[in-house]
């Protein structure tokens, strides 16, 4: 066999390949050319301040790996198994009062967090959203509320500085109270 029947023979094979590889490289070339556009961000203040080019940076180079990673993903073969077959027309069944009750409790937790603080609204919402959801027990409905909303206060007051909502009247001064509490401020 020849090397030109030899490259025939590999064409058809590789083309399939380079369009899934497509989409992958075009993303990551525009993040490479957005990122050197946020090397033109002022430099922040002062030295403790992460600074305006920070999370672009980060979320850039963080889109950039999963490029990466998913152009090696469809170099090594996986993700080509087919889709699992489903009837044409079956759709799964929703139950319409559970996700409206999930949509007003989204509603619901962005409204009260102005008046109860973000603390407090945070936690109310995963406890309600989970429950409504499905979580039945009361443990980890409570762990999961508590936890996650103590990772978000330290998430975003502590490491990316940036002001939550503390609440109206008494409420503002339960945030203040848990924000010391925590050595947040």
């Amino acid at each position: 066999m020849s090397t030109l029947q030899a490259g025939a023979a590999s064409g058809p094979r590789s083309a399939p390949l380079m369009k899934s590889l497509l989409g992958p490289l075009l993303i990551f070339l525009a993040a490479v050319g957005f990122f050197f556009l946020t090397l033109q961000i002022d430099p922040p203040p002062g030295p403790e301040q992460l600074g305006a080019a920070f999370w672009p940076r980060t979320m850039l180079i963080l889109l950039m790996a999963a490029c990466g990673i998913k152009g090696a993903e469809i170099l090594l073969g996986r993700g080509k198994g087919e889709a699992e077959e489903t009837p044409a027309g079956v759709r799964p069944e929703v139950n319409i009062p559970r996700l409206a009750a999930m949509i007003l409790t989204v509603v619901g937790g962005v409204f009260f967090m102005d008046l109860l603080g973000f603390p407090l609204s945070n936690f109310i919402f995963l406890f309600l959203f989970m429950r409504i959801a499905g979580l039945r027990k009361k443990a980890p409905l409570f762990l999961i509320s508590f936890l996650g909303t103590l990772f978000l206060l330290y998430l975003f007051v502590k490491i990316v500085y940036l002001p939550l909502p503390k609440g109206q009247w008494l409420f503002n001064d339960l945030t203040i109270f848990l924000y010391r509490a925590l050595s947040i401020i």
